[in-house]
C-alpha cells in the first residue's frame, strides 16, 4: 500500500507560485499604486483535501469550543477570585477581540500567505489561553482572554478560505458544510466539558484543555498544508498592509461592541456610556468605509464588493443567523436550568438534538450543493423552516413534554443547517478569486456581531420581564439584583426567602414570558432573512471559467508523479518520488542514473 508523502513538499497543483492577481485600489484613482497578490488557489485531489480537511477539522474543533467552554465555568470563576459582576467581561473581553480582528484576517492572508496567518492566530490563541490558566486575578484573566480572542477571531475564517483555496466552488459545498457541522458540534459540546471541568476538577483546565489539541492541529496543519510561496520579500507584504483600515476597524468594533455588552447590564441603555460609545462607533465606521473606498491601496473589505445583491444579501441573512443561532445556544441550556432545574452539564446535553440535527442537515445540503449546483432553494427552506421552530419553542412552557422540546430542536436544527455553508457558497460565487478572501472573513464577523447584539438583546428582555413580574411582588432590591443576575437561584426559593409560590409566579410571569418574547422575536427574525434571501440572493454558477485548466494542470502533475515514480518487486509504488530523473527512457546511462538516484532516496 502506497504511503502519502509529506504534502508540504508537493508542487502547489494548479499555478505557477510566481502567478499574481492585480488588484486595483477601490478602481478609485488611477495615481495609486497597484498592489500583486498570489493566486494561492491550490487544487488538490481527493485523497489530499481530507489530510488536509482533517488539519483545518482540528483547528475549528479547538476554536469553537473554546468560544463557549468557559461559560458554563463562570459561576466557579466567579467564586475563585470573588468576582461578582466584574466576571461577566471574562467571556466578553474573548468575544470584543475575536470579533473585532475577524476582518482583518482575509486580507492578511492574502498578503502573507494562508499557512502564515492561521499559524500566527493558533500561536497568538494558545498563548492567550495558557495564560488565562495561570491567571492570579480576575484583571489578569480578562486580559489574557482578551489575546487569547485576537488569535481565535481569525481560526475559523483562515480554515473556510483554505477550503476554498483547494477544493473548486462546485465541490466545496459539502466539506463547508462539515465545517458548519464541527462548529456546531465545538459549540454544543463546550459548555458540557466546561461544566464538568468546573464541577470535577478546577476551572483553569477549561483554558489549558485547548492547548494540546491546538498543538496537534497546528501540527498538522503544517506538516500536510501544501505551501504556495507568496511573492515579494517582507517589506513589500508590511508596505501593502492597509495600516489606516486596520487601526479604524479595530476601533471601530469595539466602540460598537463594548456598549452591546454594556446595556441593560452594566449600564441602562439609555445611559450616557452606552449611547456615547454607540454613536462615537458608528461615527469610525463611517471614517472607515470612507477610507475604503477611497483611500486604500488593498482595503481589508472593498466597499465594491456590495454591489452584489448576493453578497448583501448574504450579510444580512448571515446577521440574523448569528442573532438567533447565539441566542439559542445560551438561552435554551439557561431555560433547561432555570426553569427545568437542569444541572449545567445535564443542560448542555440536551442541547445534542438541535447539535445532531444541524450536523446532519449541513452536511447534507452542502452534498445536494455540490451535485446539483444549486443552492437558493435550500437557503429559502432553511430559514423558513428555523421560523416556525423558533415560533414553537416561543410555546414552551414548566409544564411542556421533554419530547416536545426535543422535536422542536430537531426543527430547528434542521433549519438551521441548510442556511450555514450554504450561504458561504453563494458569498463566494459573486465574486472573483481575488475577493473570496475578504468576502468569507467578513461574513463571519457580520455573523459574531449579530451573535454579540443577540446576548445584549436577550439579556434585556429577560431582566425586564423579571423585574416587571417582582415588582408585583414587592421583593426587596437585594431580592431583585439576585435573580436578574443568577436566575437559576428561583430553583431554591430559600436561598433567596421567598416562598415557592412566589418562585413559581415570577418562573412563569417573568422568565418564561421573557424566554418567549425571546424566541419571537427570533422567529420574526428569521422570517425576514427568508424574504431578504428570496429577493437579494442570487443564483451563480459554481463553475468558473479557469477551473477546468487547473483541473487538467493539476492532473497532468499527477500523471507525471506516477510515471516517474520507481517500481518495487511487487508492483506497487516505491515511497520516495524520484526527482531529477532526465534523458530519453532507452538512453542506458540515464535508466543507469535513475536507478542509482532511487536506491539513494529509498
Amino acid at each position: 500500500m502506497s504511503s502519502i508523502p509529506p504534502l508540504q513538499n508537493s508542487t502547489p497543483f494548479p499555478a505557477s507560485p510566481t502567478e499574481t492577481i492585480t488588484v486595483p485600489p477601490q478602481e478609485a484613482s488611477s495615481t495609486q499604486k497597484k498592489i500583486q497578490l498570489t493566486d494561492q488557489t491550490n487544487l488538490l485531489p481527493f485523497r489530499q483535501v481530507i489530510v488536509c480537511f482533517f488539519g483545518l477539522a482540528l483547528c475549528i474543533v479547538v476554536s469553537a469550543l473554546d468560544t463557549v467552554i468557559v461559560a458554563t465555568a463562570i459561576p466557579t470563576i466567579s467564586r475563585a477570585f470573588n468576582a461578582g459582576s466584574i466576571v461577566s467581561w471574562v467571556p466578553s473581553a474573548y468575544l470584543l477581540t475575536s470579533t473585532s480582528f475577524q476582518p482583518l484576517y482575509g486580507r492578511f492572508s492574502d498578503i502573507f500567505g494562508r499557512k502564515t496567518a492561521i499559524s500566527i492566530a493558533m500561536v497568538v490563541f494558545m498563548i492567550g489561553n495558557l495564560l488565562a490558566g495561570f491567571s492570579r486575578t480576575v484583571v489578569q484573566l480578562i486580559v489574557f482572554r482578551g489575546i487569547a480572542g485576537a488569535g481565535g477571531g481569525g481560526i475559523i475564517s483562515i480554515c473556510q478560505i483554505i477550503i476554498s483555496d483547494i477544493v473548486s466552488l462546485r465541490e466545496r459545498g459539502k466539506y463547508q458544510g462539515i465545517i458548519g457541522g464541527v462548529i456546531a458540534l465545538g459549540y454544543g459540546v463546550g459548555p458540557v466539558i466546561g461544566g464538568a471541568f468546573a464541577q470535577k476538577v478546577t476551572w483553569r483546565w477549561c483554558f489549558w484543555i485547548s492547548i494540546p489539541t491546538s498543538l496537534t492541529a497546528l501540527a498538522v496543519i503544517l506538516y500536510v498544508l501544501p505551501f504556495k510561496p507568496i511573492t515579494g520579500n517582507m517589506k513589500s507584504k508590511l508596505l501593502a498592509v492597509d495600516y489606516v483600515g486596520a487601526v479604524l476597524s479595530l476601533i471601530g468594533c469595539v466602540l460598537i461592541i463594548l456598549p452591546l455588552i454594556w446595556g441593560g447590564v452594566t449600564f441602562p441603555w439609555k445611559s450616557a456610556q452606552v449611547l456615547a460609545t454607540l454613536f462615537s462607533g458608528l461615527i469610525v465606521i463611517a471614517l472607515f468605509c470612507v477610507w475604503e473606498w477611497k483611500g486604500a491601496q488593498l482595503p481589508i473589505v472593498p466597499m465594491y464588493i456590495f454591489k452584489h445583491s448576493t453578497v448583501t444579501g448574504v450579510y444580512i441573512t448571515m446577521f440574523i443567523n448569528g442573532f438567533v443561532f447565539f441566542s439559542s445556544l445560551y438561552y435554551l441550556p439557561q431555560f433547561f436550568q432555570v426553569v427545568l432545574g437542569y444541572s449545567e452539564i445535564h443542560a448542555g446535553v440536551f442541547l445534542i438534538p438541535i447539535l445532531l440535527s444541524q450536523m446532519a442537515f449541513a452536511w447534507g445540503s452542502g452534498v445536494i450543493v455540490s451535485r446539483t449546483g444549486r443552492y437558493r432553494t435550500i437557503v429559502y427552506l432553511g430559514f423558513s423552516i428555523w421560523s416556525i421552530a423558533c415560533g414553537l419553542l416561543s410555546t414552551i412552557t414548566p409544564r411542556s413534554h421533554r419530547v416536545e422540546l426535543v422535536i422542536y430542536m430537531l426543527i430547528a436544527g434542521c433549519g438551521a443547517g441548510q442556511t450555514l455553508q450554504t450561504t458561504t457558497v453563494a458569498a463566494q460565487a459573486s465574486v472573483p478569486r481575488k475577493d473570496m478572501s475578504v468576502v468569507t472573513a467578513f461574513r463571519n464577523f457580520i455573523r459574531l456581531l449579530g451573535g454579540a447584539l443577540s446576548l445584549a438583546v436577550g439579556s434585556t428582555i429577560l431582566n425586564n420581564s423579571l423585574r416587571s413580574a417582582m415588582s408585583t411582588l414587592g421583593l426587596p432590591s437585594s431580592t431583585v439584583i439576585s435573580v436578574i443576575d443568577d436566575p437559576s437561584h428561583l430553583s431554591s426559593p430559600t436561598s433567596l426567602s421567598i416562598t415557592p409560590e412566589a418562585a413559581s409566579f415570577i418562573l412563569n410571569n417573568g422568565y418564561t414570558k421573557g424566554f418567549k418574547t425571546i424566541f419571537i422575536l427570533n422567529a420574526s427574525l428569521t422570517a425576514v432573512a427568508t424574504l431578504a434571501s428570496v429577493v437579494l440572493i442570487k443564483h451563480k454558477e459554481l463553475t468558473r471559467s479557469d477551473e477546468k485548466e487547473l483541473k487538467k494542470h493539476r492532473d497532468s502533475l499527477l500523471k507525471e508523479k506516477e510515471k516517474d515514480s520507481p517500481q518495487v518487486d511487487d508492483g506497487r509504488e516505491a515511497e520516495t518520488e524520484v526527482e531529477g530523473a532526465t534523458g530519453d527512457s532507452d538512453d542506458t546511462e540515464g535508466n543507469e542514473k535513475r536507478k542509482s538516484d532511487a536506491a539513494e532516496k529509498c
